[in-house]
């Protein structure tokens, strides 16, 4: 717990630099492309096509039914939740290997190293901010208006960053010690894509109570049906699952420990592996 606290509080104390080195990653990242920033919309965007061409092709592009009475657009519902997992995916791959890739400058830098990841993360929660916005114009111009639900988006965002920053601590440290892990983890979350309710509506086709609850053990389930929940203006999903909530928050709280304890562990060691 007392190296959780630790990195919590270097968060806090470092915040502003997080943000300035943050912005400078974010360009720095496109500054040989003629269009520059743009690349991060535009490669989701095109993403977000080829799987509602697809995706849309299989179900003749019928509604989805978000409840009972309530259907919405197919390319709605997925553009609702395949933005959160663009976030989720280019944050934490980027998170991993954001200490290694860096280790040449650790021994000219005056920060504390666990800034490293979420400065990473964060350069990554721009592009998010930006495609939430065009997200809701999409769903407004498709007749799904603006409504009260939409203030646990604010929820919904931090837990996201949570449970990305719990687990790039963790990735990030085995990434340096061990480079397979960043591999392995490219290769895991490229089928967790398939696996979560992003591309087609789990509960909706899984019948099998013990199947659906192993795959609702995955915590992107509860912060993607959060989303849509506040797209769709169907409730208030943190407080109608209260289980879900505690279980959710559960697990970030123990990557968040575990990952933190490895962190300071090995941050000491990291020069070792350059």
């Amino acid at each position: 717990m007392k190296s959780a606290l630790l990195v919590l509080r270097e968060q806090i104390k470092h915040f502003y630099l997080i943000r300035r080195l943050s912005w400078y990653e974010l360009k720095s990242n496109n500054k040989n492309n003629y269009l520059g920033i743009a690349w991060e919309v535009i490669n989701p965007t095109i993403q977000i096509l080829i799987y509602w061409f697809v995706f849309g092709s299989i179900n003749r592009r019928a509604n989805i039914e978000v409840v009972p009475g309530k259907d919405v657009p197919f390319i709605a519902w997925l553009v609702g939740g395949f933005i959160l997992w663009n976030f989720f995916y280019q944050a934490t791959i980027q998170g991993s290997k954001s200490i290694y890739t860096r280790l040449a400058m650790l021994s000219k830098m005056n920060f504390p190293m666990s800034i490293i990841p979420n400065f990473v993360i964060f350069s990554q929660f721009y592009v998010h901010l930006f495609m939430l916005l065009v997200t809701i114009l999409l769903v407004n111009a498709m007749g799904i208006y603006a409504n009260l639900y939409y203030l646990q988006l604010i929820y919904f965002i931090f837990a996201t960053f949570s449970l990305v920053f719990s687990l790039s601590l963790i990735t990030s440290t085995l990434s340096t010690i061990i480079r397979d892990v960043h591999m392995f983890l490219n290769a895991t979350l490229r089928m967790l894509l398939y696996l979560s309710p992003i591309l087609w509506p789990i509960a909706g086709i899984i019948d099998h109570p013990t199947i659906l609850f192993i795959m609702k053990i995955n915590p992107l389930y509860y912060i993607i049906e959060g989303y849509r929940a506040a797209f769709f203006g169907t409730e208030w999903y943190m407080i109608t699952h209260w289980k879900y909530t505690v279980y959710f928050w559960a697990l970030v709280l123990a990557l968040f420990t575990f990952g933190s304890m490895l962190h300071v562990k090995f941050r000491r060691h990291f020069i070792d592996y350059l």
